[in-house]
């Protein structure tokens, strides 16, 4: 039998370019090699391409694969650019298609979309470059009311994001999230527990199938920041300990929310569940595959282990 060559596409010019590395080595690690040949694909932080250790480029390496599978996170690699760069080729990639890539990584129209398919959402303002921080702060005040969560508009794995507590404290959180960005989101933060769910499509006979949430308990007096998402410090319980109801409740929200944005393949929403309710933050549509990750815990709590979980995902891009 003639094995399909797989490009397992890494690295790339973003923010979490470390994490994008991981990823990729844990899929080649669990590579399933009895029906496909892993070629490893890897982007500079200054965007050179290499395959095989040698730099090349983009239309010259794709052309020795068969299918992709992108293992990039973050700007570039999420935003929906790569994927165009995959699309004007003709190469199939595991994923979200270039428009929903965007669409999630988009805060700002990531949120009208949840909004508009009845998610609940956080209320919150837009900020953008050249912004007054005294009229800022008292737009948050006024329609808002404190505390916030001050997160770079295009972003990922929380890089940027602050917790603000008072007024005093929303101009320094400002200034660091727009050294990511330049646009930044100011959003009420919501008391509750943390909960991610992650969705992949046609496994079990199911098109969507909802794992079981994941209930993140980071340590006391820490949000679930970039540090204490790959540090270990942080509690993951699966399934979470919800009631049914919120379970339920969860598991349909996810689903909605990756059919609302378009995702294919397969996605990770967290949320946040509070006493007014289940409130979505965002949607992953490149959850993280690192032995620190969500989406891997989640698929294991099924039974469903890493190297079949890759050969899915390949198998449904095919």
């Amino acid at each position: 039998m003639v094995k399909l060559t797989v490009g397992v596409l890494r690295g790339g010019p973003s923010s979490e370019y470390d994490v994008s590395l991981k990823t990729g080595q844990s899929v080649l690690a669990d590579f399933p090699h009895d029906k496909y040949r892993p070629l490893d694909i890897w982007v500079s932080k200054a965007g050179e391409w290499h395959a095989g250790g040698l730099v090349s480029a983009p239309e010259k390496i794709l052309r020795s694969v068969d299918v992709v599978f992108n293992a990039m996170h973050g700007e570039y690699g999420e935003d929906g650019r790569v994927q165009r760069v995959l699309e004007m080729h003709g190469v199939p990639f595991t994923g979200s298609e270039s428009w929903p890539s965007f669409l999630a990584m988009h805060k700002v129209m990531a949120r009208e979309t949840f909004k508009q398919a009845g998610l609940k959402i956080p209320a919150g303002m837009v900020v953008k470059k050249g912004y007054d921080s005294a009229e800022v702060t008292r737009r948050a005040v006024r329609d808002i009311g404190p505390a916030w969560v001050v997160k770079p508009a295009r972003r990922g794995s929380s890089i940027g994001v602050s917790i603000v507590n008072g007024p005093d404290e929303l101009p320094k959180a400002l200034e660091k999230a727009f050294a990511e960005d330049s646009m930044v989101l100011v959003e009420k933060r919501v008391k509750g527990r943390e909960a991610t769910v992650a969705v992949l499509e046609n496994f079990r006979g199911e098109k969507l199938y909802a794992f079981p949430a994941v209930e993140i308990v980071p340590p006391k007096n820490k949000f679930f920041d970039y540090e204490v998402k790959y540090n270990g410090a942080t509690q993951e319980i699966c399934p979470g300990r919800f009631d049914a109801k919120t379970k339920l409740a969860l598991q349909e929200a996810a689903k909605l929310a990756h059919q609302a944005l378009g995702c294919r393949h397969y996605s990770r929403s967290d949320f946040i569940v509070s006493k007014t309710g289940i409130y979505i933050l965002e949607t992953n549509t490149l959850p993280g595959l690192t032995s620190e990750s969500l989406f891997p815990k989640a698929a294991a709590s099924v039974g469903l282990r890493f190297p079949q979980l890759i050969e899915h995902l390949i198998s449904i891009a095919v």
